[in-house]
């Protein structure tokens, strides 16, 4: 196959551009990389569609400061298909430096794979879309269009709000939200089912300032003591999220994930059992799930004989499609209040939120999708749920009814994306832009009218 061939052949450039792209530290928080950082990404990512078409490609600037990447390119028949293509350049915080085996900010090469925080989540989904366009050249039979944004990761709702004041810029009858990926190394995907998630920070104060453990302790009351008992309410024995007012019973009925493949996947250490008494997939896609993102307490080392008068937690609760994000987040701080034992003092902030989602699957890009991953993988393409949220696919749906979400990308569970040692494999990064040149090549074909919405 010629595309095959000529996408194989690109392979070194989107290895030597991702190198580039990986190195620039856009972690979307001042408070830890410079934002000039974000800038440098950004001009990135608008230089290199500008040298493939989208002559008009600009810097748009968000409600929370960061900057989004806009254009378009039309193709000679302007009654042919519209599609967005989505990704985003600001990627996590590497975390633990030491934990990497590699520099979180250099891609490396090892054992096949390419690490390097961002190789997969979001920057690889970036090098797709590129790969994919120059394999195609001049012969994009649809009319195109980009946003690439750069507060994803921060959960912000820079472009959430920009989309409605700016539903014209943006529309099209397909987008292809590329921030996910598929079940496993060389079995293709499109995600159909996204959790919501509640961020919620808890602080209690129980002091007014350390005081010796010896001389009060007992009966002085320990706010992390407190704080403990609170998050112990949370989960059961077997490990299910039990907040009261969210359904912890519901089961997935689409593609199941093995517990094996599971345990390898999130690396769960061996006579470690898997939480909750559902199936993974009911645990992942179909039931609610609270985690202990962090807590505000001295450190072991340097800890002092003392009762800490104020300790704080920061929670993220997913929830399935069904629950809405509003009744999730007062549930669990109503949960917390209720749990809060001897009286300490409890404050609560909703950090960030955002709805789940469901796509709708029988559109006629869905047909050319399947088709195209059947193509290029030589594989079906299965239809999965994530465990991630992306808020802004709701937005896009409420924006513009009737257009088709289709969400796919190079990210699978061995990429270990949002933590240490991130990577790609550059098979899928291959696989997938061959498979986004042949969608786009099918959808064409396939699609007699434009849609009207």
């Amino acid at each position: 196959m010629e595309l095959r061939t000529r996408i194989a052949e690109l392979m070194p450039q989107a290895r030597d551009e991702l190198t580039e792209l990986v190195a620039i530290k856009s972690v979307a928080d001042p408070r830890q990389f410079p934002a000039e950082e974000c800038e440098r990404a950004a001009t990135w990512v608008l230089d290199k569609f500008k040298e493939l078409g989208f002559s008009d490609a600009n810097l748009q600037e968000t409600a929370d400061g960061s900057r989004a990447v806009v254009g378009s390119r039309p193709c000679s028949d302007p009654s042919a298909p519209t599609v967005l293509l989505y990704a985003h350049y600001d990627v996590q915080p590497p975390l633990d430096d030491d934990a990497w085996r590699t520099p979180p900010f250099e891609l490396t090469e090892v054992d096949g794979r390419w690490y390097g925080r961002g190789t997969a989540d979001c920057k690889g989904n970036i090098v797709m879309h590129l790969t994919a366009l120059r394999a195609l050249g001049a012969q994009v039979p649809v009319n195109l269009k980009l946003v690439v944004e750069g507060s994803e990761e921060q959960g912000t709702g820079g472009l959430e709000a920009f989309v409605p004041d700016h539903a014209d810029l943006l529309r099209a009858d397909t987008i292809l939200v590329c921030d996910t990926g598929n079940a496993a190394v060389g079995h293709p995907a499109a995600t159909v089912s996204l959790r919501g998630m509640v961020n919620v920070v808890v602080t209690v104060e129980a002091l007014g300032s350390e005081v010796h453990s010896g001389t009060f302790g007992g009966p002085a009351p320990d706010a992390l003591a407190a704080l403990v008992a609170m998050l112990a309410s949370l989960r059961d024995e077997h490990g299910n999220t039990t907040i009261k007012g969210l359904d912890n019973t519901q089961t997935w009925s689409g593609e199941p994930y093995p517990p094996d493949q599971f345990r390898s996947d999130a690396t769960v250490v061996e006579g470690v059992s898997l939480s909750g008494d559902g199936s993974v997939s009911d645990m992942l896609w179909a039931r609610p799930a609270v985690t202990i993102l962090g807590i505000d307490c001295p450190p072991v080392v340097g800890s002092a004989a003392a009762i800490v008068p104020r300790a704080a937690a920061r929670l993220n609760l997913r929830i399935p499609p069904g629950v809405s994000p509003d009744h999730a987040g007062t549930s669990l701080i109503d949960q917390l209040q209720a749990a809060a034992p001897w009286g300490v003092r409890v404050t609560t902030e909703i950090e960030a939120a955002g709805a789940p989602f469901k796509a709708e699957i029988d559109g006629p890009a869905y047909a050319a999708m399947a088709t195209a991953m059947q193509d290029a993988y030589g594989t079906p393409m299965a239809t999965l749920g994530q465990g991630g949220s992306i808020p802004l696919c709701n937005v896009f749906a409420d924006t513009y009814p009737g257009t088709e979400l289709i969400l796919i990308g190079v990210e699978e569970p061995q990429a270990l994306i949002h933590a240490p040692n991130e990577s790609v494999d550059p098979n899928e990064l291959e696989a997938m832009a061959l498979t986004e040149a042949l969608f786009l090549q099918r959808y064409a074909t396939g699609t007699a009218n434009k849609a009207d919405h």
